[in-house]
């Protein structure tokens, strides 16, 4: 690898990495938040409200995340009238993209917990909120967050895809840089020589989280 090549354009790989981890991060985290709503809202006894959490999931799930990105990127300030920093909308792109397949994991972790554990917390006079609180969803995270991780993973790949509205993650510099440079190879094999770090330093670190917790199980 050209080390002068790197020195001289490190700073726009760098500033890059960060808004790639920035949006992504972000993205899961409100994903979460959201995919925790629709979750509950998809196993509701409600028919309405079920409906809606399942339509939902499908039409995010059943569209490419670039349509997503454009419809929320050109569409959501002029519904809004509210001028919004591109990193926001790219976040928010993420966030409604991401929390159709975090609703799906976390309601596979909730229906994966035995039956009886709702049944012995109802039968303390626990209201069935407060069941799924402090008993159910507790556990459930304990079981998806393997999946979760994977979806952080997947989603900084993912993610790239924001450089198309010019937004300045890892892969809007990289293109950047290609221009500057005129080496269209070289900045791109950093890019995915970054990208692999990454991903492979969380899948490690995954793995590592995945141990420790069935050792945990194992103790008691």
């Amino acid at each position: 690898m050209d080390l002068e090549f790197f020195s001289q354009y490190y700073h726009f790989f760098v500033s890059g990495v960060g808004v790639t981890l920035f949006l992504s991060f972000f993205g899961v985290f409100l994903g979460v938040i959201i995919g925790i709503f629709l979750a509950l809202m998809k196993l509701s006894k409600n028919g309405l409200v079920n409906k809606l959490a399942a339509i939902y999931i499908e039409i995010v799930r059943g569209t490419p995340l670039l349509v997503q990105l454009y419809i929320i990127y050109y569409g959501l300030p002029k519904v809004t009238g509210i001028n919004m920093p591109d990193l926001a909308l790219g976040i928010i792109a993420v966030s409604i993209n991401s929390s159709a397949y975090v609703a799906e994991i976390i309601r596979a972790g909730i229906q994966s917990i035995d039956r009886g554990q709702m049944e012995a917390a109802r039968s303390l006079g626990m209201p069935h909120s407060m069941s799924m609180k402090y008993i159910i969803i507790p556990q459930a995270f304990k079981n998806i967050l393997p999946a979760l991780g994977n979806e952080f993973i997947v989603l900084i790949k993912e993610s790239a895809i924001v450089s198309v509205v010019g937004m300045h993650d890892l892969m809007y510099n990289a293109d950047t840089i290609r221009g500057i440079s005129y080496k269209p190879f070289l900045p791109l094999f950093i890019a995915a020589i970054i990208y692999f770090i990454i991903t492979f330093s969380l899948s490690k670190l995954l793995g590592i989280v995945e141990r420790r917790l069935r050792a945990g199980d194992t103790h008691i």
